[in-house]
């Protein structure tokens, strides 16, 4: 049995290498333990695909279900799990604070909070306050036993707001704030993450998998990006397919998708 500590130790060096690793993101047990069988070294939730598998739209999941998804996350793998935190499920340091303890009761050992107040109707939180929430979340997370890496989002571009200058201030007084890894969504210009990775001295996330943006592993690990996450594109890669196999079923009364399945036998061999 890996200890929570030793999970923490473990996610935290692999942001210290010289090239960019990938953490994939699990929607359920079933994909935790595919993608640990495959070989990735971390995972990570994601509030999207878990809310689509259960069938809500994002960001309409509480708190309470969410440590309950994530702990189930934890105990499908033995690899160290960091949690989509979304904005911490409230505006204010404290209750960012409190996410940030629920998270390692889950036994997380990393985890992420978005700058903007959810995200319906969201509001990108004014910097002062923003940055507060990261304090706050970072003195949490440093009183633990083991080592839980606090990642920092500013949300800028996912939410239309493509202001690359705001988005560096942002970041660097996250970083000052005490966040480990920085991360701004939404970015696709390799000129613009060249941008967040130069002004700023903590890992850099990029997330790949959104549409329009293509660029490599190595690509990001030659700018300087250190850590490489897909959100919710492997859940809407799974639907896409569901998706046009029942198309096909419905419009057409054919069943060639059952080529491109995977093999009942390889499958199940994976889940030994």
């Amino acid at each position: 049995m890996v200890t929570q500590a030793e999970k923490g130790a473990a996610f935290y060096k692999l942001h210290e290498r010289n090239t960019a690793f990938i953490i994939p993101n699990p929607w359920d047990i079933g994909t935790a333990r595919l993608l640990a069988y495959l070989g990735f070294e971390a995972l990570a939730t994601t509030s999207a695909g878990y809310a689509f598998s259960v069938g809500q739209k994002d960001s309409t999941i509480g708190r309470r279900e969410t440590m309950e998804h994530a702990g189930a996350i934890v105990s499908a793998t033995e690899l160290p799990v960091s949690a989509d935190l979304e904005s911490g499920f409230g505006d204010t340091p404290e209750i960012v604070a409190e996410t940030i303890q629920l998270a390692a009761e889950a036994g997380l050992v990393g985890g992420s909070i978005e700058d903007v107040s959810g995200r319906v109707d969201c509001v990108v939180y004014e910097l002062g306050h923003a940055a507060d929430r990261v304090r706050a979340a970072a003195e949490t997370a440093r009183r633990f036993p083991f080592r839980f890496t606090l990642t920092a989002r500013a949300e800028n571009y996912i939410v239309g707001k493509p202001d690359l200058n705001d988005t560096l201030k942002r970041l660097q007084a996250y970083q000052e704030a005490g966040a480990d890894v920085l991360y701004a969504p939404g970015l696709s210009r390799k000129e613009d993450i060249a941008a967040v990775v130069s002004a700023v001295d903590r890992p850099v996330n990029v997330v790949m998998g959104l549409q329009g943006v293509q660029l490599s592993l190595a690509e990001l690990s030659a700018i300087g990006v250190r850590r490489v996450s897909v959100g919710s594109a492997l859940s809407r890669a799974a639907l896409g397919a569901f998706l046009r196999a029942a198309q096909e079923m419905r419009d057409q009364g054919t069943f060639t998708f059952a080529e491109k399945a995977v093999a009942y036998r390889d499958i199940n061999a994976m889940f030994t």
